[in-house]
This record gives C-alpha cells, structure tokens and sequence, in this order.
C-alpha cells in the first residue's frame, strides 16, 4: 500500500444498468477518501446509494472510471483478485445484520476470516477476542436467534473486525435499532474509527451523518463533492 494514495479514489465512476429504459444508477462521480477519515454518504431513498456503496465494496462493478483501493486499480483485477482484495482489506455493516441465524454469536464472527484460509484454532481465538471489544462476551455462545437488535449489529462489527480491515463500509448500519440503540452501535463505529479504520457509511438520517466528521450527498445518482460538516 502506497502510504500517500487515499484510501479510496475515484474518478469518473460510473453506474449504467441497460434498458429499455437505460438507467443511470449512478452519474460519473470523483471524489477522494483519506486513510482515517469517517465519511457520511447521505441521500433520499433510491438516490444511489447503495449502488456507490456496493461499487466500493467490490460487489459490484463500475460501468465507467476508475476505482482505487489503497493504491490499488480495481479496475485491472481478475475476479478472483477483487474477492481476495474484498475479504483482506474490507469490512462490512449492514442493516439487515446478515448473520447465520442459527448458529452462535462466536461461529457467525469466525465467518468474517472463512475467506482468508484462516484455520479453524485460530480463528476462533480472534473471533473471541474481537467478541470481547464489542462488549458480547457474555453472549458468545448464544444463538443469533436469542440477540436483540443491537447485539445483533455488535455481531456483524465484531464479524467485520476479525478481518482486520482497512476499509469498513456501513450501510445504514442503525436503520433498524432504536434511538438508545443506535447511540450505542455509533459509539462502537466512532471506536472503530479512532484506532485508524476509514469509515464510509451511507444514512439518510441527518443525526447519523452528524457523527462523522465528512459528508457526501447524493440525488438522483449525483454526487456532490465532500464537504465538513457544520457543528
């Protein structure tokens, strides 16, 4: 990784799903992420949001420009490439949690490390740790079925930090949680955040977006350049 590349650069990226109608998802766009940095990507619903999202996650694929992970052009991998890329250098927080309901707090965070060949000992010695710095050791054994809301979510960090990532992406990561609740889990991404991870993550909330220290704004697949948030 070349220390002085963003942690993310785009340029011209772009989002076209074929017709007809041909839709835009997503206008060509360039914007700079820097290491460290906890950017908010904010926008009404069908705005394009989860589209930019996915794009920098490598889950899905640009139709035009340019993408660069930590120096590196992801335009230029082999599909096998950008899943090794995705399972070592990105994490990932979403709504929905994802997790494999019925199996244990401890068995769905291993599950961030299945992709990095990760054998069985020691990937259960980092899930506990991890369990351990989002406050669920109390709970490591429990079915995923038993959590509520918020420990759910502390799951799908602690299964997002195992990989050590440098890269975490949010997808409104509170959208199902209370407000009480959703304190708390921003707490946890605000802690992620301090020891060094770049944080991007997408809310259509103004509350949530307030507790990162950059923002994006997005309409109708527009992206707007980055600018500090007022206090």
């Amino acid at each position: 990784m070349n220390a002085r590349s963003p942690a993310v650069s785009v340029r011209g990226l772009e989002r076209r799903y074929a017709g007809p109608p041909e839709v835009v998802a997503l206008h060509p766009c360039a914007f700079d992420v820097d290491h460290g940095d906890f950017v908010a990507i904010t926008g009404p619903s069908g705005s394009g949001k989860t589209t930019l999202l996915s794009l920098l996650g490598l889950l899905d694929t640009p139709s035009a420009g340019s993408y660069l992970l930590d120096g590196v052009d992801t335009a230029s991998l082999t599909d096998r490439q950008r899943t090794a890329l995705r399972a070592y250098r990105i994490g990932f927080v979403f709504q929905a949690f994802h997790l494999v309901s019925y199996r244990s707090v401890t068995d769905n965070v291993e599950l961030g490390l299945t992709y990095q060949g990760v054998n069985r000992r020691h990937r259960r010695r980092a899930a506990l740790e991890v369990i351990d710095q989002v406050g669920l050791t109390h709970r490591r054994d429990a079915s995923c079925t038993t959590l509520s809301g918020g420990e759910k979510q502390r799951v799908a960090i602690a299964r997002s930090l195992i990989r050590q990532p440098t890269l975490m992406l949010c997808d409104e990561p509170t959208g199902n949680l209370d407000t009480a609740t959703s304190n708390q889990v921003l707490d946890l991404i605000e802690h992620v955040h301090l020891r060094g991870v770049t944080i991007v993550m997408i809310t259509h909330d103004p509350d949530v977006a307030a507790r990162a220290t950059r923002r994006l704004t997005i309409t109708d697949g527009v992206v707007a350049e980055p600018s500090p948030l007022i206090a």
